[in-house]
């Protein structure tokens, strides 16, 4: 990853550019879905054991993408038309991070029944402790190289994510809190070589001073800068552009 940005939105960013940009997005997540979900069958070895390193690769597969986005499950939809705006205006492929983890619970689901059920139909509790740490493990770890094969992150930061009421930001979602932390940690490559009945909630710290603010008036300036006729850019480019206005430097 070259650079982390937030982009601070109102929930009606993309409106103004109509469904064809959530369409084409929805497009592209759904050939991005195809590619994810297996049969376990697939990886039961002939001892009776898992394969783990396939069920990574087989569910949590690395799509090749320009721009990571970053999300609340709520802001699904605005994800989808994001990536869709990104690719009709820019030709640029952005990698949705809920197509990934979006899959974890069927995943979970499908390996709980087979392994994890007692015989009076409940789920055995350190089993499913077991299965849950090696799925979401998987998961952590496929979000974290798709991030460092990305150019850029996208961070949505909406109401749905931040809670406005504390001081220091927090988030409820564990994904999201280790996608910003992971932006922090993950190698910095240079530009030119190249996510109970009672409410249980966990609060996380969100620290995104790593991260350049941008802006739907921001995206808009870029747009039109690379609509001009004496530019004629390719995708790299075009992502220059967008350095331009937030002052990066490209070396």
């Amino acid at each position: 990853m070259f650079v982390g940005f937030k982009l601070k939105v109102d929930g009606n960013l993309f409106n103004d550019y109509g469904i064809h940009c959530y369409n084409t997005g929805k497009k592209l997540f759904n050939m991005n879905r195809k590619k994810i979900e297996k049969n376990l069958d697939n990886f039961i070895l002939k001892d009776g054991s898992l394969d783990g390193s396939n069920i990574q690769s087989g569910w949590f597969p690395q799509i090749d993408a320009d721009i990571f986005i970053s999300h609340s499950y709520k802001d699904k939809n605005m994800a989808i038309a994001l990536s869709g705006w990104l690719s009709r205006n820019f030709q640029l492929n952005a990698f949705v991070d809920s197509c990934v983890w979006g899959y974890c619970e069927n995943l979970l689901e499908e390996i709980d029944n087979r392994y994890c059920l007692t015989d009076d139909g409940h789920y055995d509790y350190i089993k499913r402790n077991y299965s849950t740490s090696h799925v979401h493990m998987m998961l952590s770890t496929a979000l974290a190289m798709m991030m460092d094969k990305a150019e850029c992150l996208f961070f949505l930061n909406t109401p749905n994510l931040i809670k406005a009421s504390d001081i220091i930001k927090k988030t409820q979602s564990p994904w999201v809190y280790m996608e910003i932390a992971a932006a922090k940690l993950i190698r910095k490559i240079p530009r030119e070589i190249f996510v109970s009945k009672q409410n249980f909630n966990i609060n996380y710290d969100l620290n995104m001073e790593h991260l350049y603010e941008i802006n739907d008036q921001d995206l808009e300036k870029w747009r039109i800068n690379c609509l001009k006729p004496e530019k004629k850019l390719d995708k790299f480019e075009k992502l220059d552009e967008l350095y331009k206005i937030k002052n990066i430097i490209v070396t």
